[in-house]
Formats: C-alpha cells, structure tokens, sequence
C-alpha cells in the first residue's frame, strides 16, 4: 500500500511539473544592472534588425544604440521616417508598474492591447508600450509616415507587429 501510494505521488509530481509552462519559474526578474540586460540589447541586434525588415519590407539604418538611466534605445532610420525601440530597465515591480503608469500619462493612453506581454497599451499617436516583467518596451512610431512598409501599412500597425516580434522573443531575464 505504502509503495503505491508513494508511485501515486510521483506520477502527480511529474504530471505537475510536465503541465508547468516552460520558463514559468517563481524566481523574480532580475534587477536593473550597470549594463543593459541581453533582453535590452537583443531590441536593436543584427538578428531584431533583420526579422524586423523581413516583417516590413523594408530595411532600416540603426544607430549605435544609448544606454543612459536604464534606458536602452535605438533609433530605426529609415528612407520616409524614424521609429525608437527602447527598453527601460527596472528593479521592482512598484517601479516598473509606476514607470508604465508615468509613460501613459506622458503619451497619452490611446486602448488596452491584450495578448501582448504582462500588460500593454497604444498611446495617443499609436506607439506601443508593453510591460513584461521589470522591463518596460516603447515602440515610437511618431516619426513614421501614417502608411509604412512594404506593402504599405498603418504604422499604428507597425508598432503593434514590432512589440510582439520582440516579445516573442523574450524569454525572461
């Protein structure tokens, strides 16, 4: 009776941990350092420039890349227009939370987005913001022609498609 029950348990353990989502780990993120995360700078790598010009249809200049404040940023420079890529890095939730709070008083709130990160908003002119553990993403597409892209598109859709491109490609810390 005692093996039984002790094989019973065990088959729940495993069937506990095989239902656990990858990367679902009760760790908490890892704080702002003096240098930007590798989540950070994967926003304006060689392999985000070249998913993000296959997406769009069209290739961009990127600049070298700033980190000032825990503020990782980088400019998209394209033929008609700019869009920005930063990441703000945080070392709590309540700052992460304040700071994704502050953005959308500053660029206005435009509507919820769901299905994208651990919270995410549209601003006024159509950026995206997404918060995603203790890192908060902006997508600046006030610098981009209305239509953008090959085939043209809204670049309200533009912002939409390069936050989630990059964050399908998060995995955490």
């Amino acid at each position: 009776m005692r093996r039984q029950l002790y094989l019973v348990a065990a088959a729940v353990s495993l069937l506990l941990v095989a239902a656990t989502p990858a990367g679902a780990a009760t760790r908490q993120p890892l704080p702002a350092g003096t240098t930007p995360s590798p989540i950070s700078k994967m926003v304006c790598s060689k392999k985000a420039q070249h998913e993000i010009a296959e997406v769009l249809g069209v290739t961009a200049s990127v600049q070298t890349p700033t980190w000032l404040r825990h503020l990782y940023a980088c400019n998209y420079r394209y033929p008609s227009g700019t869009m920005t890529l930063s990441v703000k890095e945080l070392s709590s939730w309540a700052g992460t939370f304040a700071y994704y709070r502050a953005l959308g008083k500053e660029l206005g709130f435009g509507r919820k987005l769901q299905n994208l990160g651990q919270g995410a908003f549209t601003t006024g002119n159509g950026s995206v913001v997404v918060r995603k553990d203790w890192k908060v993403l902006l997508v600046q597409i006030a610098k981009l022609p209305s239509q953008f892209g090959r085939p043209a598109t809204s670049s309200k859709d533009v912002a939409f498609t390069v936050a989630d491109l990059i964050l399908g490609c998060w995995n955490g810390d």
